[in-house]
């Protein structure tokens, strides 16, 4: 593509017709804009937006005929009066369930004027009562979510989880201002008609999520409905007033058309007897009646029209008694071709039933509170008539002031035509409160308590000495239909959380109005991944359960604690009782940052938990550990303490950590290689290969260590003074031994020289001896050879 330069470096009006022409080469001319003096010249053509019925979002109603829509509108009308007419003895049972609160105060004047006109409070009592604890158990200070990870948990996966957990819960306590109380209403309307709802939407005019609260008599389905998700049709009854419409309008939700005034009285039955139960006289209400509907319907002139004629889910909003239709909107994702309707709506159940709605309190014990109502009327009235007596007198008498009654000890002047006054008067025979009616009214009272679940638990027959687990066992028989009911309303509200998820993965998420961790941050893809679900937290129904449950824990921890996590179990029923910092109250060591040996061993001393990191330096740490421990000053200071046990055993325990993170070390070194961190997983192929290295290593080690520890325990030897002092009288031992020795060598070779010299001298007498003995023998022979002569 080839651009005039001169015209693109000229100025405007000033064109440089000697300029050569310059070639630029452009891959997608649709995303290249060019700014000539301030101008800018689109090359290519731009896309353009989905204008009309293409546009998905757009309100279908606008582009409809009159007479489409008037036929759209009759039919669903029709259906909305026939699904209200089917839930007609629901509403019947209902509006008369509203008079038995007794709300208001009944002056009565049958069977006479002043009759008692009291209410019992069974009914009343039981939804009270199950709003107080649900509110507590649904929604805690810190908020109701919670979160959970479906599949592989990682660090990544856990620091996500909370950033949604946290962010949702902020969302729910500080941006929703309204959720709390819309939340506390629904709890007090569920236990009444058995079915509540709400709304989950995002207000385009507050720029934030909403969860309104829907009360059964305005929300209008099949009778024989199962579920929202599997209805074919319901429908939300709105009053609005007309500055509401309009600005509606003015926003470009509602189609902008001119309605008439509605009716001068639009209020329903339902609507007016919860209102005068109240005590509220309504009236006029000149709101418009708006019906939004979610229906499935086949809208011919839609683009998005499934194949085959089949009906797909849109909502309608219907001006109720001009029957003019405001909006229609599709309700699918713009991507499913499945066609799934979107939900907004989640639909809370007390005691689920054969059709659409549940049962509540007025359908279960609703009989029970007419009847306890009726005998308690009857009670009183009886105790009344047996206090203040009436009865027939004689037409001639007359008594001063009888228009008035007598007042407690006033007598006053009688007129006797003749007679006695008790032969005038006649006192009918009115009885004291009966008895039976008193048992049989008990008996009733009773067994509406069991049912709706708020009777009590008699202390009495539960002392210090009843086992835990068989407390636990009364309590749970006590509170079965109750924690049913909580189990239902918690699954309920994971349902209401994921569609308060979903909201805000499509809008950007408000950041934190006050300084946080950085690692705290909120982020649009924590809440755009699948495995992160939030859900509400399902404990035990009551607090003096889960406080049972607590204590039969530590029950047993006191049996086996060397298998327990006792810091993690104290914090946990800190947490539970309600105190904040249990974190301060319980420290947790998985928390405690870095301290030099001398810290740790201040710590320890104090009864404070230390911990040994893997980077330290665990030689100098154990050398400064033992030093302390060996400290005769330290050991007797420690051994005067309550506590001296217990320091002792933190101690060990530490200077045993840092042993098994330098054998690790040393076991490293050995091998050549770095260990995986603590609590990684690796295939099993790996561990053996892993474990071999380590079998070899771990002899390398143990030679090195038994090596070192022979030497050490020889220089030690050299160095202790008592056993040079041992050294030194072996050393004179050995010299008088060696003395003595040669002494005896010296003994023993002149002793020799004695004996050879005596042996000498013995062997030359034998010799001379003979030599004697031969030189005699020679004599005697000699004389034997010569005769003697005669002068001889």
């Amino acid at each position: 593509m080839a651009i005039d330069k001169a015209l693109y470096q000229a100025p405007m009006g000033f064109v440089d017709e000697q300029a050569p022409p310059v070639t630029i080469e452009i891959e997608d001319p649709k995303e290249v804009t060019i700014g000539i003096d301030g101008l800018e010249v689109q090359i290519g053509e731009p896309e353009e937006e989905k204008e009309g019925l293409e546009n998905f979002y757009s309100n279908l109603a606008e582009f409809m005929t009159e007479g489409e829509l008037q036929d759209v509108s009759g039919d669903l009308v029709d259906s909305f009066e026939s699904d209200k007419r089917s839930r007609k003895d629901w509403e019947q049972t209902y509006k008369t369930g509203l008079d038995l609160l007794g709300l208001k105060i009944e002056n009565r004047t049958e069977p006479w004027p002043g009759a008692c006109g009291v209410f019992h409070p069974i009914l009343t009592e039981a939804t009270v009562r199950f709003q107080s604890e649900a509110i507590m158990e649904t929604f805690p200070p810190s908020g109701p979510v919670k979160t959970k990870i479906v599949g592989k948990e990682d660090k990544f996966a856990d620091k996500a989880a909370d950033r949604v957990k946290d962010y949702m819960n902020f969302v729910l306590t500080e941006k929703m201002f309204n959720y709390r109380t819309e939340h506390e209403r629904m709890l007090w309307s569920l236990p009444l008609t058995g079915s509540a709802f709400k709304k989950i939407y995002y207000d385009e005019f507050l720029k934030r999520p909403e969860a309104m609260f829907v009360a059964a008599d305005d929300f209008v389905a099949p009778y024989g409905a199962s579920d929202l998700e599997s209805c074919e049709r319901f429908t939300h009854v709105m009053r609005k007033t007309k500055n509401e419409i309009r600005k509606l309008m003015v926003a470009g939700f509602y189609r902008d058309i001119d309605l008439e005034d509605p009716p001068e009285l639009t209020i329903d039955d339902v609507k007016k007897n919860e209102a005068e139960a109240q005590g509220i006289d309504i009236v006029k209400d000149d709101r418009y009646l708006l019906l939004e509907m979610n229906v499935n319907l086949d809208i011919e002139t839609d683009p998005y029209r499934a194949e085959g004629e089949i009906e797909i889910p849109y909502v309608v909003t219907i001006e109720k008694y001009t029957g003019k239709i405001l909006s229609i909107y599709r309700n699918w994702d713009e991507e499913d071709e499945t066609y799934t309707r979107r939900m907004h709506y989640v639909k809370y159940d007390y005691v689920p039933g054969f059709g659409f709605y549940s049962y509540g309190l007025i359908h279960l014990i609703g009989g029970h509170a007419k009847s306890a109502t009726s005998l308690l009327r009857q009670l009183i009235d009886a105790g009344t008539l047996a206090n203040l007596p009436g009865g027939l007198k004689t037409r001639g008498m007359r008594i001063k002031g009888d228009e008035t009654p007598i007042m407690p000890g006033e007598f006053r002047d009688v007129d006797l035509p003749s007679g006695k006054i008790q032969e005038n008067i006649a006192f009918l025979p009115y009885k004291e409160p009966s008895q039976t009616l008193l048992a049989l009214f008990d008996k009733i009272v009773d067994q509406g308590r069991s049912m709706a679940a708020v009777a009590d638990l008699k202390i009495a027959d539960v002392d210090q000495n009843t086992p835990v687990g068989t407390t636990l066992a009364v309590l749970e028989r006590m509170l079965k239909i109750m924690s049913a009911v909580q189990a239902r309303m918690h699954a309920t509200l994971k349902k209401e959380f994921g569609l308060l998820k979903q909201i805000i993965s499509e809008t950007p998420p408000a950041q934190y109005e006050y300084n946080v961790d950085p690692s705290r941050m909120v982020k649009m893809e924590d809440f755009e991944r699948v495995d992160i679900i939030p859900v509400s937290d399902p404990n035990a129904s009551t607090f003096s359960q889960r406080l049972l449950q607590y204590q039969a824990v530590m029950q047993l921890s006191q049996q086996r604690p060397d298998i327990y996590d006792i810091p993690f179990l104290h914090r946990s029923m800190v947490r539970m009782i309600g105190l904040e910092n249990a974190d301060k109250i319980v420290p947790d060591k998985d928390n405690v940052p870095y301290r030099d040996p001398v810290s740790e061993n201040a710590l320890v001393l104090q009864g404070k938990p230390v911990r040994a990191f893997i980077e330290q330096d665990h030689e100098a740490h154990i050398k400064v550990h033992t030093s302390a421990v060996k400290d005769p000053k330290i050991r007797q200071l420690v051994g005067q303490s309550p506590q001296a046990n217990a320091i002792m055993a933190a101690m060990e325990a530490h200077i045993a950590e840092h042993l098994g993170f330098e054998y690790r070390n040393q076991i490293e070194m050995a091998m050549g290689i770095s260990i995986p961190p603590l609590g990684s997983e690796m295939p099993p192929e790996m561990e053996v290969q892993l474990s071999r290295l380590m079998a070899d290593a771990a002899q390398k080690v143990l030679q090195k260590n038994e090596a070192d520890a022979a030497m050490q325990a020889q220089q030690a030897q050299a160095q202790d003074p008592l056993n040079q002092i041992q050294r030194e009288e072996l050393a004179i031992k050995a010299a008088d031994v060696e003395r003595k020795t040669k002494k005896d060598e010296s003994d023993a070779i002149l002793n020799s020289a004695r004996i050879a010299l005596e042996q000498a001298k013995l062997d030359q007498m034998a010799q001379d001896k003979q030599a004697e003995r031969e030189a005699k023998a020679m004599l005697e022979g000699f004389k034997a050879t010569v005769k003697p002569g005669k002068g001889e």
